[in-house]
């Protein structure tokens, strides 16, 4: 029987783990931390249950394909509900714009805003259909191992202008300023900017209006650990609390891998679901090839990272929706501030996650839990002393949210917070200047101008999750598993 390590029980770690075991080859994943998930990590405080994110579960098939695999059903395992509106959208003005897929209701807001954009935005739904068509459901799980692949992609990419930012097409079908900002913001949930996102993501709008938007019951951290009941199901082996050291390496093929704890084992294949630059520099760094994949891809731009602020409050709040985008009083300018600069800007917008709104027992009776989330510039853009001013910005963020939410006395409500900065990234995820989704989703970064899926000078060393070709999100990190499965089963038979 061949065997093949994961290294790290992200998604895209447990999900190729899965197939791989599915399909009969021995499977151990390899995990550094002490809990399997990883940007999915969960911490339990004083009764309140907080999930690190990722907290929206878009297109939940290609979820449910992992169990089908072996005649099981994801259900078993994991409850997912329907989460609606998918996201309340406000403004410092007052504005609110409930997002959904519920046709009428949606044409509601968008008139509201501006009754001629009504037929803009049906206009933009038929591009978005054409670029989900074309660059997920055609490409979001095939490896792009060589140039010729990229070209017979070109001109899909070509007829939708994906030269173009998510921003400019979608400009180029509305004109209300807010709707504009509501209709690109998403790209930011993969770590993209949408002044420079390539316009191919727009099709995150039909992912989201097809399949919804949805919340595993208990937090992400229960889908996580249904997947995890699914690979041992099958026979895997998980091994937490040990992180890989090395990458071992014989003329031009994997060998094994090491531990910290100074346990080896031999395989016949090693798929990193790692940070890539982490896998390249740091594990596979006695090797030339290592040295040099892993100089080149520190050329390279990194999508921003994030400062999240967890807390738990006293009291219920239904009039809070389960997620909200709080927009700030700039857009582009706040981008810029991210994307391009190193200092924290004086304004913010902010993801607030409410998840008690759909489960009550992600708190205590009585309470609830939230987390609030800016992006913030990653660690090689500026010299931001993050122990001095964590502790003021969690207090910015959180005086904000107040504001937003009508609840002027929520910071005397809170039992319990902490919070999560870019050298937390660095630190617990081994992510290269604490970037939050690694490599920046634009074109030039993209498909073939990703990291491969196989290694293009070790041919059985591959790689799973946002590194790699699709990208960050749950179903591109999902799409990558399906992807390298299949060159690894191909290799393997």
């Amino acid at each position: 029987m061949n065997r093949a390590v994961v290294i790290g029980a992200g998604f895209g770690g447990l999900a190729l783990a899965i197939r791989l075991q599915s399909a009969g080859v021995q499977t151990v994943i390899v995990e550094g931390r002490d809990r399997p998930g990883g940007r999915a990590y969960f911490w339990e405080r004083d009764g309140f249950t907080f999930d690190a994110g990722p907290t929206v579960i878009t297109d939940p098939d290609c979820l449910r394909e992992l169990w089908a695999l072996s005649g099981r059903n994801m259900a078993e395992d994991v409850e997912i509900v329907p989460v609606s509106p998918f996201y309340r959208l406000t403004w410092p003005d007052g504005t609110v714009f409930d997002y959904s897929n519920d046709e009428p209701a949606l044409n509601a807001e968008i008139a509201n805003l501006n009754p001629a954009d009504v037929a803009g935005y049906r206009r933009f739904l038929d591009y978005s259909a054409g670029v989900y068509r074309e660059g997920y459901v055609k490409l979001g799980a095939v490896p792009f191992l060589d140039f010729a692949s990229m070209l017979k992609a070109a001109p899909a990419l070509a007829r939708y202008q994906a030269w173009w930012s998510v921003y400019s097409v979608v400009s180029g079908f509305v004109q209300n300023e807010k709707l504009r900002e509501a209709l690109s913001f998403h790209t930011l949930l993969v770590g993209g900017n949408p002044m420079a996102t390539s316009a191919i993501y727009a099709l995150i709008h039909k992912l989201e209006k097809d399949g919804g938007v949805w919340f595993a019951k208990g937090g992400t951290n229960r889908l996580v650990a249904g997947m995890v009941r699914q690979f041992k199901r099958l026979g895997g082996e998980l091994r937490l609390g040990d992180p890989v050291v090395r990458i071992e390496t014989a003329s031009d093929r994997v060998t094994g891998v090491r531990t910290a704890s100074g346990w080896q084992t031999d395989t016949d294949a090693v798929a990193s679901n790692a940070d890539i630059v982490h896998s390249y520099r740091d594990l596979l760094g006695g090797s030339s090839r290592g040295k040099r994949e892993g100089r080149r891809l520190q050329r390279k731009r990194f999508s921003p990272s994030l400062f999240v602020v967890h807390f738990g409050v006293r009291g219920t709040f239904p009039h809070v929706p389960h997620h909200m985008i709080l927009f700030g009083p700039r857009y582009r300018g706040l981008l810029d501030d991210i994307y391009k600069g190193g200092a924290l800007a004086e304004d913010f917008s902010l993801y607030l996650h409410h998840p008690s709104a759909t489960d009550r027992n992600m708190a205590p009776a009585g309470h609830s839990t939230f987390y609030a989330l800016a992006p913030v510039p990653h660690l090689g853009r500026g010299a931001i002393d993050w122990d001095a001013e964590g502790p003021r910005f969690a207090d910015r963020i959180l005086d904000e949210v107040a504001k937003r939410i009508g609840v002027p006395d929520l910071k005397e409500r809170i039992v319990t917070r902490f919070h999560y900065a870019p050298p937390d990234f660095a630190h617990h995820l081994n992510a290269h200047l604490g970037s939050a989704f690694s490599l920046e989703p634009i074109l030039t970064q993209s498909a073939w101008f990703r990291t491969h899926n196989r290694d293009d000078a070790i041919p059985n060393l591959y790689f799973v999750g946002a590194g790699t070709h699709p990208g960050a999100g749950i179903p591109g990190v999902v799409g990558s598993a399906k992807a390298t499965a299949g060159l690894m089963l191909a290799d393997l038979a």
